[in-house]
């Protein structure tokens, strides 16, 4: 049984809820990896701090749009908006020399350009999305719980 006052989510919320869920996942499986940030290659234990923070953030983000917190809202767009800085940073300082020489392999820096590009659009594109829906976020609480 629903209760009276509980709201039916919308659909493009729910997605909202899964990618964040999956920016999660993915951000975590990379635990040891080296951390493209702010145009430099981090390795070691400053890679693993990098991408544990990362990781909560995105779970804070997560369980955010979940309750549904006004607070988030603000939160997802300056989290995206710092990522789009973040990633057009990295391709400006990032030598695909640098990135072959960590990986081992060579690089299609044309490759590395599109797909970077293509990423930032996309969640320029999500934060739109986000901007106009600020009213799906209704929970006005400081806290997740």
């Amino acid at each position: 049984m629903t209760d009276e006052h509980d709201e039916r989510r919308p659909l493009g919320l729910v997605l909202l809820t899964g990618l964040y869920l999956f920016f999660f996942i993915v951000t975590a499986t990379t635990y040891g990896s080296p951390f493209p940030f702010l145009g430099k290659i981090y390795m070691g234990t400053t890679a693993k701090a990098l991408i544990f923070v990362d990781s909560l953030i995105c779970l804070y983000l997560f369980l955010g749009i979940m309750k549904r917190q006004v607070i988030t809202w603000y939160l997802l767009i300056g989290y995206n908006l710092f990522e789009v800085i973040n990633t057009i940073v990295n391709l400006n300082f990032i030598t695909p020399a640098e990135l072959e020489r960590i990986i081992g392999e060579p690089v299609d820096q044309e490759a590395l350009m599109v797909n970077n590009i293509a990423s930032a659009l996309a969640i320029i594109l999500l934060t739109q999305y986000i901007y106009r829906h600020r009213h799906y976020f209704t929970n006005k609480r400081k806290y997740l719980f």
